[in-house]
């Protein structure tokens, strides 16, 4: 999952399938034929609660069966939605943050496992932007709007600590070869192009956007967790993999300076989770209304009327409500940074996004619990997984500790400490 590396506490362990490379060295083609541009905001808004209602009746059996969204995402490329940051200069709609944090809320208020899927796809197209050079820009910003999509190779498993990153890209004659094994690794096995977080020369960071099916590179469908099930976030593996020198990018210059690396990756997973407290919440109130019995000592025919059930709904819609003012602020305060870029609008931005992601986080976990608690005993049964929507809070808040962003938001707000530029804020 993403951001400059991402940390889920639970170990794949069951490997499903995989995808053994092949002899080709670039995609050829978009996984299903020529993907439409969107134009602007309020085209990507429309286009996104299109997909989000078209996605939502089958998210349930999805996760259920652990049936990937193959086909999902293939229209959701074809949408053209992915290119949505793609900048203008290039022919993209370059929408503002506000407008993708809205995207990928929409998405995940109907799927939250199909919404998390592109997010490293967002993030890549964010490093191609901040250190990617024009002819590498020039070259992934048309395959991004061919439909092609980027995964992402980040994580590392056994290693000391999050950051501590061991996969290799060491120089040869004509490029470089990367050596190394990724986790967690959310969108490779449905990807074009794996983005992979490596360490180069001077242990300096580079990120080597490599062809999925190039030789070399195996992608393990092994992900186990208990919720954002089709996800797919398992194994790449690389060994000795040969990528060109035009295919890195030296992504360590990105923390040399102010950035918003870190602020864009955390506001989509904060949509991520406000989309599901939504998802949990909606699917709860119409289960109370068509299927809930009221309680006999409430005096009312319908489970709907019961105070003490109003009461409680209310309770959960001004979470709910909070935590999506909470996005939009957050959003709002990434594009006043994109506009002017400072050490001060940066640090604003990252806190903002912090208090967002710490809040959604909690508001998410705790709708998806209470929607038994407003349901009902019928609520719990296994066949109506409705279960879902608190396994795929509680798997996706463990992303990274929100503990550390209270933290944050404590030293920024009582001593003008400004957040660290480590990529994870």
């Amino acid at each position: 999952m993403a951001t400059t590396a991402p940390t889920e506490s639970t170990d794949p362990t069951a490997p499903t399938d995989s995808i053994a490379p092949t002899d080709s060295t670039a995609p050829t083609a978009p996984p299903s034929g020529a993907a439409h541009v969107i134009a602007d905001d309020a085209e990507a808004l429309t286009v996104a609660a299109e997909l989000a209602d078209a996605f939502r009746p089958g998210a349930a059996e999805r996760d259920a069966r652990r049936r990937l969204p193959r086909g999902e995402l293939d229209r959701l490329s074809a949408s053209g939605l992915l290119g949505i940051t793609v900048p203008r200069a290039h022919g993209g709609a370059e929408v503002s943050a506000a407008t993708l944090a809205e995207v990928v809320r929409l998405l995940a208020t109907a799927d939250p496992s199909l919404a998390q899927i592109p997010q490293s796809h967002f993030v890549y197209i964010n490093v191609l932007r901040a250190q990617g050079s024009s002819r590498q820009r020039e070259f992934f910003f048309r395959e991004v709007l061919a439909g092609r999509r980027f995964g992402n190779a980040q994580s590392e498993a056994g290693t000391r600590h999050v950051q501590d990153i061991r996969t290799r890209l060491e120089p040869t004659e004509d490029g470089y070869v990367l050596t190394g094994i990724k986790h967690y690794s959310t969108g490779a096995l449905f990807a074009d192009w794996i983005p992979v977080l490596a360490r180069g020369a001077g242990d300096k960071l580079h990120v080597a956007y490599v062809p999925r099916d190039a030789p070399g590179v195996t992608v393990v469908d092994d992900w186990d967790g208990m919720g954002q099930r089709t996800t797919a976030s398992g194994t790449v593996r690389l060994a000795a993999v040969a990528v060109p020198a035009d295919r890195v990018v030296p992504h360590h210059l990105t923390f040399e300076g102010p950035h918003l690396h870190g602020a864009v990756a955390q506001l989509l997973h904060t949509a991520i989770d406000t989309g599901i407290a939504r998802g949990a919440l909606t699917e709860a109130a119409e289960f109370v209304r068509t299927q809930s019995r009221p309680w006999f000592e409430s005096g009312f025919g319908t489970a709907a009327e019961d105070p003490l059930l109003v009461q409680r709904f209310g309770e959960l819609e001004l979470r709910v409500r909070a935590a999506h003012a909470l996005l939009e602020a957050a959003a709002r305060a990434v594009d006043t940074a994109t506009a002017h870029l400072t050490d001060d609008t940066a640090a604003e931005a990252s806190v903002a996004v912090a208090a967002a992601k710490a809040y959604a986080g909690e508001t998410a976990v705790e709708t998806g619990s209470a929607l038994f608690e407003v349901a009902g005993t019928r609520a719990a049964l296994d066949g109506l997984n409705l279960h879902r929507h608190w396994r795929d809070a509680r798997t996706h808040t463990l992303h990274d500790p929100a503990r550390w962003k209270v933290q944050h938001l404590g030293r920024y707000v009582l001593n003008g400490t400004r957040p660290p530029r480590h990529g994870l804020l």
